[in-house]
């Protein structure tokens, strides 16, 4: 979730609900670098619990949550991430196609909500490991997305509320400003120069995926906010103290890491996302 929908635009956040997203992302961004830079199973492990809960979360805020469903496809995404953790990516293909039917099919009425809530959390397992599995960029890919991504947040806290001006979608989201975007945007940039200036890529084309993953993950938040509004939800939990849950808190790195292994498939192949992310 963008820090826009902190506040309204030229309001000062409430300072005990500030200190709780600061303290949050002092403990958890730490966190994920740490096991991020060990890679291999530990990582696995990590995203497969945070995908097994954005499927919860997903199935909570369309009113779908039973145990039944839940507990299937946590059951399939655990199998998923194991999975492609050890090397088996067709495997784990296989495995969400057919647990993604049975899963489907346990929703019934809501079954569009269930199998898109699927879909989402799957999407998210699977890049995250592809992207870190790269030997060579995995883990320079990795925090080039995240780094882009919180940017992008960071950046649009800090402009939406200091510049205000004009909303971007208020229908969606009420509180994001145009100067909110815009700010995220030119500090996602702000990314890449510094990774090229330490040798990780040439500026050019980081600059360019820098600005199609910021916009890629602008658009996630907006699709998320746009699902919890369908539903009238404020928050996806009350998981993250002063973030709200994991959807709220993924969102944009859930759009923005399918981009990014998207982008590095094309240009290197399933294996090597990471280097055709980084290497140009």
């Amino acid at each position: 979730m963008s820090e826009q929908d902190a506040a309204p635009a030229g309001a000062k956040p409430a300072p005990s609900n500030l200190v709780m997203r600061v303290l949050a992302a002092l403990v958890l961004a730490p966190l994920t670098i740490a096991v991020a830079y060990a890679g291999g199973w530990l990582w696995a492990l990590l995203v497969t619990l945070v995908s097994i809960g954005l499927f919860a979360e997903w199935l909570t805020v369309v009113g779908a949550g039973s145990a039944a469903l839940t507990g299937a496809g946590t059951i399939v995404i655990a199998m998923m991430g194991a999975a492609v953790a050890f090397g088996g990516l067709k495997t784990s293909v296989i495995v969400g196609l057919v647990g993604g039917a049975i899963v489907t099919l346990i929703a019934r009425g809501k079954f569009i909500w269930a199998a898109t809530g699927f879909a989402y959390a799957a999407a998210a397992l699977l890049a995250s490991i592809l992207v870190r599995k790269d030997l060579v960029n995995g883990f320079s890919a990795l925090m080039f997305v995240l780094l882009v991504v919180w940017a992008t947040d960071i950046g649009g806290y800090f402009a939406g509320r200091s510049i205000g001006g004009p909303k971007l979608w208020p229908r969606v989201s009420p509180k994001k400003t145009w100067s909110g975007a815009l700010g995220g945007f030119v500090a996602s940039l702000l990314v890449a120069v510094g990774f090229a200036a330490c040798g990780f890529g040439k500026m050019g084309p980081l600059l360019l995926v820098s600005a199609i993953l910021s916009v890629v993950s602008a658009l996630g938040d907006l699709f998320e906010s746009a699902v919890k509004r369908l539903f009238g939800v404020k928050d996806s939990s009350h998981l993250i103290p002063g973030h709200g849950g994991l959807m709220d808190r993924l969102d944009g790195f859930v759009a923005a890491i399918l981009a990014a292994w998207i982008i590095g498939f094309l240009r290197h192949g399933v294996h090597s996302a990471g280097s055709g992310l980084m290497v140009w």
